[in-house]
C-alpha cells in the first residue's frame, strides 16, 4: 500500500500544486478524498477524465460548499484526516467556513496545508497570479536564457509543482512528524515565491561569492559553455552534454577526436565561444543515433534529447519503468521508490458518479450517514 498507508487527507479541489501534491500523497498509499464543487470551473482545458492526471490514485465526490449541509460534511470528514491541502486565495477558505481555527477547533491534530503563489500575507498576497509571475519576481527566469537574448519562459514546473507542490509535500510530511510527538496540528503555509527563491540556494551562493554573473548564457551551467550545452545532430535531432569535471571533459574530447589544445582551457570563458562552434561542428557530423552509438552509457556526460514520445522507449526508462500506461495513457510511474513498502500502481481519474462517491465515503462515513447525505442533495 506504500509508505503513507494509514495517513488520511481532504483535499479541497483546486489547481496545479494542491492535486499535484494530493496526487503524491494517494500515489504513496495515503487515503486521499477530493472534494469538487458540484459546477466544476471550465478554463477551457476540458478534456476527458482520464487524461486530467493530477487527478489519479484517489477519489472524488462533489459538494456544495455554499451550503451549511456542504460545510458540514467536509468538517465531518476534517475529524477523521490527519492532512487537509487547499490551494485558494488567501481568505476563500476562511469565507467558506473552513478557516483553520475552525478546522483545527474539529481536529486538533490536523495539518493544515496551505499553497498559494505569494503566500499567506505581504503585498501581493490578493493579486492574482500564475507561475510565470512567481519564477519572475525571485529572480529564477532572469538568469534563463542565451546571451543577449530574453529570459525564456520555462514549463510550469518551477513554481507551480517545484516550489509549490513540493515544499508542501516536504512541510507537511514534517508538521506530521511533530505532530506525533506534539499531539498538535499546525499550519503549512508554502508560497512559490519561497519554495522557488529556496531552490535558488546553490545559485544565490555563487552568486554571492562572485562566481556566477548577472547576465544569462555566460556562466558554466547557463548556455555559456561548450560543455554544458545541446547541439544538433546531422538528422535535425538534438543531444547534449555536460562534462563539468576535468575528467568527464578529457572523456568527452577524445571519443568527439577532438585535440584540447585546439580549444584551450575549459573553465576559461574566453575560449567558449570557439568550443562551441568547434563541437557545434563535430556534432553536426553524424546523427543522433551514431552519436548515442559513441558517447551514451560512457562518462562523457551525453543523453540524447528526448521527446515526449520517445522517452518512455528509451532503454534505460522502459528497464526502470519509469513511465507506465494506464488504459492507454502514458504517464510517470510512482516516485520516489522504496525497498519494503511498495505503493501501489497508479489508476486514472474516475469520473464522479453516486456509486463512485458511495465508496469514496465509505471509508469515512457510515451508510446512513451517506444515504442522509444524497437524500439532502449536499452530494453532487
Amino acid at each position: 500500500m506504500g509508505p503513507l498507508a494509514g495517513i488520511k487527507m481532504v483535499e479541497i479541489a483546486g489547481l496545479g500544486p494542491a492535486p499535484m501534491c494530493a496526487m503524491l500523497f494517494a500515489d504513496l498509499g495515503a487515503t486521499v478524498i477530493r472534494i469538487e464543487r458540484k459546477a466544476p470551473i471550465d478554463l477551457g482545458l476540458k478534456r476527458p477524465r482520464k487524461y486530467d492526471l493530477l487527478l489519479r490514485s484517489r477519489p472524488a465526490i462533489a459538494v456544495d460548499l455554499k451550503t451549511r449541509e456542504g460545510v458540514e460534511l467536509v468538517l465531518n470528514l476534517v475529524k477523521q484526516a490527519d492532512v487537509l491541502i487547499e490551494g485558494f486565495r488567501p481568505g476563500v477558505m476562511e469565507r467558506l467556513g473552513l478557516a483553520p481555527d475552525i478546522c483545527l477547533g474539529r481536529n486538533a491534530r490536523l495539518v493544515y496545508g496551505r499553497v498559494t503563489g505569494w503566500g499567506q500575507e505581504g503585498p501581493l498576497a490578493q493579486a492574482a497570479g500564475h507561475d510565470l509571475n512567481y519564477v519572475a519576481l525571485t529572480g529564477a527566469i532572469n538568469a534563463m536564457g542565451r546571451r543577449g537574448e530574453p529570459p525564456v519562459i520555462p514549463l510550469s514546473m518551477i513554481g507551480d509543482f517545484g516550489g509549490g507542490a513540493l515544499y508542501l509535500a516536504f512541510g507537511m510530511l514534517a508538521a506530521l512528524l511533530e505532530a506525533r510527538q506534539s499531539g498538535k496540528g499546525q499550519v503549512v503555509d508554502a508560497a512559490m515565491v519561497d519554495g522557488v527563491a529556496s531552490m535558488q540556494t546553490i545559485f544565490l551562493g555563487m552568486h554571492a561569492a562572485g562566481l556566477w554573473r548577472d547576465e544569462r548564457g555566460t556562466n558554466a551551467t547557463d548556455s555559456g559553455s561548450h560543455f554544458y550545452q545541446v547541439y544538433e545532430c546531422a538528422d535535425g535531432k538534438w543531444i547534449c552534454v555536460a562534462a563539468l569535471e576535468d575528467r568527464f571533459y578529457a572523456e568527452l574530447l577524445r571519443r568527439m577526436g577532438i585535440e584540447p589544445g585546439s580549444i584551450g582551457a575549459q573553465m576559461d570563458p574566453a575560449n567558449w565561444p570557439k568550443a562551441q562552434a568547434i563541437l557545434a561542428a563535430r556534432f553536426k557530423q553524424k546523427t543522433r543515433a551514431e552519436w548515442c552509438a559513441l558517447l551514451e552509457g560512457t562518462d562523457a556526460c551525453f543523453a540524447p534529447v528526448l521527446s515526449w514520445r520517445e522517452a518512455p522507449s528509451h532503454p534505460h526508462l522502459s528497464e526502470r519503468q519509469t513511465f507506465c500506461e494506464i488504459d492507454g495513457v502514458m504517464q510517470p510511474a510512482v516516485a520516489p521508490r522504496f525497498s519494503r513498502s511498495l505503493p501501489n500502481r497508479p489508476t486514472l481519474p474516475q469520473e464522479i458518479a453516486p456509486e463512485g462517491t458511495n465508496r469514496a465515503l465509505a471509508a469515512w462515513l457510515d451508510t446512513e450517514e451517506i444515504a442522509a447525505l444524497r437524500a439532502a442533495g449536499t452530494l453532487g
